[in-house]
């Protein structure tokens, strides 16, 4: 592939609630993006998800969207699409487990790669910190080497709050920052009994390991559910949140001089109820099993199949998000307290997009990512995360085009932009 030609035309992989905030969003925007592709294992929803962007007129200017029936863990076959459809970005959205196979073949091609989540082992859960550095990174060097732009968790959480996170650092005094904590609530409700909004499996691997923070410039462990925090919040009010371990701190920790960067994530009494059921009767371990008739079974696949689709949820969800970034240090000497974040509404999301506002949260960003790349403006030639990019542009993007960020600060609660 020709590195100097004008970087369009754009590939997403998967095809769940978030592939279809991406296919929306990117044809909204295809004036800087170019013809589209979709490709997944189930090349039916691939279709379902460009009958949506037809339906709706997503298209900004004529383009064509096309489908494919991809196993994405085939890298010879990631390689053989991307180089028959002559794409210049690809957008993983994909389940992480995928994340490896699908950065070699962009590796391999020369197209650039952005993702939204961490890679994932499916046979081990909660690796040695920093995770980042068990796979991505290691590939850091060939990236550089051959020219590739490989921006790794660039959806919300991964992604915006380290936008968020460097906006807050970078406004304090130099070397003052002393906490980064990144809190993450959905007051919405969907209805059902019980249902994840993202992919059940992945969902509940983030909180059946240990819980990994950083604090005192070190990783401390905790338990899930162990360490909780109260804050009342713009729009959703006063929320409970508990210590998660999470994508965003093994980045921040070794980017961002902070001696605390920790992540906080909102849960009901029913959710927690039921998760700690779940897995006291280990049936949301990773480990296969044999049943009694002596087939073999993976508890958690089992528990993700009886499950709602996430994707499901979105035509009667209601309610906000509110997810953003607490930073502390001082300004001038004194010390000070920003809170940088983003509200949207669920109803909102799916009215514009057909998807819940988890997905539409997670699906936005990639896109304001693909664009800048597209422009030059995040053309990195190197693999590297959100904060090592400049904020600015991808905040302004992120308010034009469906996410708007506040901030609340000494000065009160107002929308962030900036000139540039």
């Amino acid at each position: 592939m020709n590195k100097a030609q004008s970087k369009k035309d754009v590939l997403i992989i998967g095809a769940g609630g978030v592939a279809q905030v991406v296919a929306h969003k990117c044809a909204m925007n295809n004036d800087v993006l170019g013809n589209l592709h979709i490709a997944s294992r189930t090349k039916d929803k691939c279709d379902a998800i460009a009958d949506s962007v037809a339906e709706k007129g997503s298209f900004k200017v004529p383009a064509s969207l096309q489908t494919h029936e991809l196993n994405a863990l085939d890298t010879q076959a990631v390689i053989a699409l991307i180089e028959s459809t002559g794409v210049n970005i690809v957008i993983n959205v994909g389940s992480a487990f995928i994340n490896m196979s699908v950065l070699e073949a962009c590796i391999e091609t020369g197209a650039a790669y952005i993702d939204t989540a961490i890679h994932e082992d499916p046979r081990k859960i909660c690796e040695t910190p920093p995770w980042y550095g068990n796979y991505e990174w290691k590939r850091k060097a060939r990236c550089e080497k051959h020219n590739i732009t490989a921006i790794l968790g660039a959806g919300f959480d991964p992604g915006v709050v380290n936008a968020y996170a460097k906006i807050g650092y970078d406004m304090m005094d130099k070397g003052s920052v002393t906490d980064i904590d990144i809190i993450d609530i959905n007051a919405g409700s969907h209805g059902k009994y019980f249902a994840t909004n993202f992919d059940p499996e992945i969902n509940f691997r983030e909180f059946t390991g240990t819980v990994y923070s950083w604090q005192d410039s070190q990783w401390q462990s905790n338990k899930m559910f162990e360490v909780k925090r109260t804050d009342d919040l713009p729009v959703v009010g006063v929320q409970n949140s508990y210590l998660s371990g999470h994508d965003e701190i093994h980045s921040l920790s070794a980017n961002l001089d902070v001696p605390n960067i920790r992540f906080w994530m909102g849960f009901g009494e029913h959710y927690m109820n039921v998760f700690t059921v779940l897995q006291n009767l280990g049936l949301l371990s990773e480990q296969p099993v044999k049943t009694a008739e002596g087939q073999e079974v993976v508890p958690l696949k089992v528990v993700k199949a009886v499950l709602p689709d996430p994707s499901s949820l979105a035509p009667n969800y209601t309610g906000k998000t509110c997810i953003g970034d607490k930073v502390k240090g001082k300004q001038n000497g004194e010390d000070a307290e920003v809170f940088v974040y983003n509200v949207s509404d669920h109803k909102e999301a799916y009215n514009e997009v057909g998807s819940q506002g988890i997905s539409y949260t997670a699906g936005v960003p990639p896109v304001a990512a693909a664009m800048l790349v597209a422009t030059g403006e995040w053309d990195a030639g190197k693999m590297v995360n959100v904060e090592e990019l400049d904020p600015r542009p991808f905040i302004n993007l992120l308010n034009k085009i469906g996410l708007p960020t506040r901030i609340q600060d000494a000065n009160g609660d107002r929308e962030l932009s900036f000139d540039i």
